[in-house]
């Protein structure tokens, strides 16, 4: 763990920047406030020429409202923004792409009806001919490993396959300091090498970067400095490659983490068995499910790994019943709790045990105007929340009191709206009111996509509980740790196909990333393990 010497020199560091020179950019006291909290409370931060700079925190702990201030896109109450040395007053998103300031957003800002190259047009402020546009995002998309097609309309686009949107638009205007919210969550590790080294690249040609992430080993590999908040508030500056994973997880959450625990647990039946499931894409930029099969036992966390857009949305739509998947499929191609379900309605599937997270919070898992006594009523109306025809408001309201206690979700109160919760709360409170539902099969997509460290133990471990009581969980996720943290058994879905599904134990980080670029082998549509790996064991550790 760093000593305070290592705190003071990152800090000191960072605030001369290289050679002595006036950091590119230095905030000093900014401060934001919002109605019901500070988001930013006297925030002093710099970032040299060339310097690539971590931001840490929790959800909530003022992050994104501050890189929103130094982008132009919110305005501070209080405090000075330099830029090379000089007081700026950053009004708008293109006062800042005009000093060179660009931003990668975690939460989108693409408009779903245009093209790829439609949405990266709006964010040039010089003129430009689409067709030449088209071609130089193609070039900048495979230069740096992001697959990206400029024709395609984004409401056909997963959640990942957006971000890789955002990363290219961003890249495109060559910015001389580069803000990057999660950026490689949709990508596999041999991508995240490849951006790294890009990264480093335009930072050894003088571009600074801030870099938020929840991935501490990421922070300590690529980052120089970091400044900590929590609560709004700097709690330090730290160098990464000096201090553990404890001691940043400490100082963002102000506490230590637990370990992972899992309880003595004996996997059970097949409770959710797909067979030779094939599913034409309606879309025509879409995959093709091509003969995926496999199974997932009671008391089992079966996870499927890969990079979006290769059939993770096609096979959530499938399992989930929202896709109608044409009577031509067998019933038995999908069963739950050992009945047929391939030709049955969403609802039809809950009635059966079966539960559901997606990967979009706002969006799919809650509506963002509603309140979280609304967004209760959307899946578990089940729960005494309806007699004969009548919404029971009290009903609602204390199932989502419930789901807040239990699931730590920091809000105010069942009232409050879900747009108005930070991501990580609104996530446990989504994947609570799935679980108080006492689902028997449980699919996760994306589990803490985006989630701070302590929401992420949270959700994790709860998924870890849930599965000891004997429920069947698939979770579908880009996060290789998560999978490898939780999961008994690991596969990986690439073009369509799913491939073999190996003990966790048995294979490694590497492999799964080779398979996440479908090499995996002849053996491409058979998701069942080999014998040997037919049944899964007890799990991972009882400390992971």
């Amino acid at each position: 763990m760093g000593d305070s010497s290592s705190r003071q020199a990152a800090g000191t560091a960072s605030e001369q920047g290289a050679g002595g020179a006036a950091p590119r950019l230095a905030l000093s006291g900014i401060t934001k406030q919002y109605p019901a909290v500070r988001a930013n409370d006297d925030v002093t931060l710099s970032v040299a020429p060339g310097e690539i700079h971590a931001l840490l925190g929790e959800n909530g702990a003022g992050k994104s409202t501050l890189m929103k201030i130094v982008y132009g896109a919110v305005r501070p109450d209080a405090g000075e923004i330099r830029w090379e040395g000089q007081v700026v007053d950053i009004a708008s998103p293109a006062a800042a792409r005009k000093l060179g300031i660009g931003m990668v957003f975690q939460h989108f800002s693409l408009f779903e009806t245009l093209t790829v190259g439609e949405n990266i047009a709006l964010a040039l402020d010089e003129p430009f001919d689409l067709k030449a546009l088209g071609k130089r995002i193609s070039e900048v998309s495979a230069q740096y490993g992001l697959d990206v097609d400029p024709q395609r309309h984004v409401h056909s686009l997963t959640v990942g396959e957006r971000q890789r949107v955002e990363i290219v638009r961003c890249l495109l205007q060559n910015p001389r300091l580069l803000i990057m919210d999660e950026p490689t969550s949709v990508l596999t590790p041999q991508a995240v090498r490849k951006l790294f080294d890009t990264l480093r690249r335009l930072a050894s040609e003088g571009c600074s970067i801030l870099y938020i992430s929840h991935k501490l080993d990421e922070i300590q590999e690529l980052c120089d400095t970091a400044t900590v908040l929590r609560g709004g508030k700097v709690t330090g500056n730290v160098i990464p490659r000096e201090e553990t994973h404890a001691s940043l997880a400490r100082l963002m959450v102000g506490r230590e983490l637990p370990d992972y625990t899992r309880r003595p647990h004996t996997p059970g039946d097949v409770l959710l068995d797909v067979k030779h499931l094939s599913v034409p894409s309606e879309d025509p930029f879409g995959t093709t499910l091509t003969d995926v099969t496999f199974g997932v036992h009671a008391g089992e966390i079966f996870g499927i790994a890969g990079v979006s857009g290769n059939g993770q949305a096609e096979l959530l739509a499938a399992l989930s019943g929202e896709a109608h998947t044409g009577r031509h499929i067998p019933a038995d191609t999908v069963t739950i709790c050992g009945k047929p379900a391939a030709r049955l309605a969403a609802g039809a599937r809950r009635r059966l045990g079966f539960a559901f997270v997606p990967e979009e919070r706002l969006g799919r898992g809650a509506v963002p105007a509603m309140s979280l006594s609304e967004n209760a009523l959307l899946t578990a109306h089940r729960e005494g929340m309806v007699r004969s025809g009548w919404l029971r408001m009290g009903a609602m309201r204390a199932f989502a009191e419930r789901c807040i206690g239990a699931f730590d979700v920091r809000c105010g109160g069942p009232d409050a709206l879900a747009q108005s919760l930070s991501g990580g709360n609104l996530q446990k409170f989504i994947v609570g009111r799935e679980i108080l539902q006492a689902p028997k099969v449980l699919v996760v997509a994306q589990p803490t996509w985006g989630v701070d460290v302590g929401a992420s133990a949270f959700i994790r471990q709860q998924l870890l509980d849930l599965s000891a009581r004997g429920v069947a969980i698939l979770v579908i996720s880009e996060e290789l740790d998560e999978l490898f943290d939780i999961c008994d058994r690991i596969a990986v879905l690439a073009g369509g196909r799913l491939s073999p599904a190996r003990l966790t134990g048995e294979t490694n980080a590497e492999e799964i990333g080779r398979w996440m670029a479908g090499l995996f082998g002849e053996r491409a549509g058979g998701g069942e393990p080999p014998a040997e790996s037919a049944a899964p064991g007890a799990g991972p550790a009882a400390h992971v």
